[in-house]
Order: structure tokens, then sequence, then C-alpha cells
């Protein structure tokens, strides 16, 4: 596949203010899943060959590493990640993300039922103990979890692991940060699709965040 670039034009946490622009260059959109995700699956990210489709360039690294999947971000304003090419409806998902290095104002967590690059569910946490639940439609951002972003004191700030779990179930997702639930969300736009694994940079570079222990169980 080509490579993809998904950049924000401006985003301030601490104020009612968000702005997502997404950058499409020599992109084909996601193919068909090549699986279909029936059965539950895990993966600890030991075997580069375990199927996530990873790309890199001069802003963004995405690759296996040292056991886990690493996003390492080299440039502001910049998001990169990594899909499972699996198809799924029904499931719950848990994940451990750790920050390993960068600024604490940065974004990471998980893109559900992904359709292509541009139309899917987010889950993002930031360094600095904030969190943010949307819906990219196309070219129309909607966020479900209220207005802007919102802190909470279940997320580990700094460079820690955060365990990021989701349950999608019908039209309602539920989501969890370190055992605490921080929303529940109706949408029925998108009933099934791909999942993603993303880290982003703001203002600073330098972000690299790495996911491990994997668990996705179909229902």
């Amino acid at each position: 596949m080509a490579n993809s670039e998904w950049r924000r034009g401006s985003q301030m946490k601490t104020i009612h203010c968000l702005f997502w622009l997404i950058v499409i260059l020599g992109l084909s959109l996601l193919t068909a899943c090549a699986n279909s995700g029936g059965t539950s699956w895990s993966d600890d990210f030991s075997d580069p060959g375990s199927g996530w489709q990873t790309e890199s360039d001069a802003s963004a690294e995405v690759a296996y590493h040292e056991g886990t999947l690493r996003v390492l971000i080299q440039a502001p304003n910049r998001l990169a990640w990594a899909w499972a090419e699996r198809e799924m409806s029904n499931f719950h998902l848990t994940v451990e993300a750790s920050q390993v290095a960068g600024p604490d104002d940065n974004e990471y967590g998980v893109l559900v039922h992904m359709q292509d690059p541009q139309h899917f569910y987010q889950f993002s946490i930031s360094g600095d103990g904030y969190y943010l639940i949307g819906k990219y439609d196309g070219d129309t951002w909607e966020p479900l979890s209220g207005d802007d972003w919102a802190i909470s004191e279940a997320i580990h700030q700094g460079n820690a692991t955060n365990k990021l779990e989701i349950q999608c179930q019908g039209s309602q997702m539920t989501f969890w940060v370190n055992g605490v639930q921080l929303a529940t969300v109706q949408d029925d736009k998108y009933s099934r699709g791909d999942i993603g694994l993303y880290a982003g940079s703001f203002f600073e570079p330098g972000v690299e965040i790495r996911f491990d222990n994997l668990l996705v169980e179909i229902p």
C-alpha cells in the first residue's frame, strides 16, 4: 500500500478547540480486509510476521521493535498508525500502550471499525492525562465523548503504561483505561471494520509509543 499521513491542523486540550485535517499522500484506500476476525486472537508483537501493516517515512516510523509495536513520531503535527487487516464487528479489545519518550502533550490510542483512512472511530489518550472519543466521517470530525478533550485521573501520565480497553456491541461502544470506565457512546455509522494502533504529536516531535499484549475477544 502507499504511504499515508493523517495530520491535525490545530488542537488544544485545555480549551474547546478541535480541528482535524486529513492529508492523503499517494494513498489507496484500505483494501478489503484479508481476515474476517471471526475468532478471538491475541498478539504480543514478538513475531514481525504476525500481520500488522506498518509503514514509515522521514516523519514517522511504525514497526515491530523489541517485542512491541512501536510508533515513533519525528515531526510536529503528525500522526501514524499500523492496521491489523482484520474486519470485525462485535468484540472486546485490550492493549497496553506505553509512552517511552517525547513530550507529554501528545496523543495515542486505538482506531476501531476503520472503513479506510478517513472513516473510523477513535479512542485517544494523552501523556498529560486527557482522553477523547470521536468519529471521523470523511471531511467531518465529530467528538462523541463531549465537546473536547477531558481529563481523567485514571490515566498514567508521562513515560508510563496505560491499559486501553474497548467493547463494541452493536451501536454501543464502551471505553476504559486502567480498568476505569471513561465513557459509553452510541453510534451506528460504522457497524464493522478494521482496527488500528496509532500515535501522534502536537507541537513537538519525538513522541514514542509502544503497544504490547493485545487481546481481541470475539463473543
